[in-house]
């Protein structure tokens, strides 16, 4: 079993398709479960977890999909991003630089990132609706980029 460096951490998996690379805002996709035999007649189930990279990939996912200030009783008032102002607006290009900013402020509050390479949103081919965010980031205690796509659908809006 691989060490997991300790700054990654580990979580509970709350995106089905973290495996895909895929966000989803589907409410029934939280807490993942994992079935495990240990015997032959005795089966038990319980929580999946995401450790190092996907841990990440999972933590900014959330944070791009949890509207900014959403927290703020919970005493985390900037978590979150601002994606969410942008849906029913038109997908063009004044949209997806606006999409890219609120991107590199989601991943700029994420302390496991060291550095962004890069970030890209373009309009999905098969999708008019749909942005997908392509993210080249420099994790901390790594030296090989994290590359993520995360689909955004500014659902039913307009477009262009």
């Amino acid at each position: 079993m691989p060490v997991v460096p300790k700054r990654f951490g580990t979580d509970l998996q709350l995106l089905r398709n973290l495996d895909q690379r895929k966000s989803s805002r589907d409410p029934g996709n939280d807490l993942a479960t994992i079935f495990t035999r240990r015997r032959p007649d005795i089966s038990t189930v319980d929580l999946e977890t995401l450790s190092n990279t996907d841990n990440l990939i999972q933590a900014l996912f959330l944070r791009f999909l949890t509207p900014q200030g959403e927290l703020a009783v919970l005493g985390h008032p900037d978590y979150g991003s601002r994606l969410g102002d942008l849906i029913g607006e038109l997908n063009n290009e004044t949209t997806r630089n606006r999409a890219k900013l609120f991107v590199l402020e989601a991943i700029a509050a994420e302390p496991r990132v060291k550095e962004v390479r890069s970030v890209l949103v373009t309009q999905n081919k098969s999708d008019r609706t749909r942005m997908d965010i392509i993210a080249s980031l420099m994790t901390i205690d790594s030296n090989t980029p994290l590359n993520l796509v995360f689909p955004f659908f500014l659902e039913g809006g307009p477009t262009q």
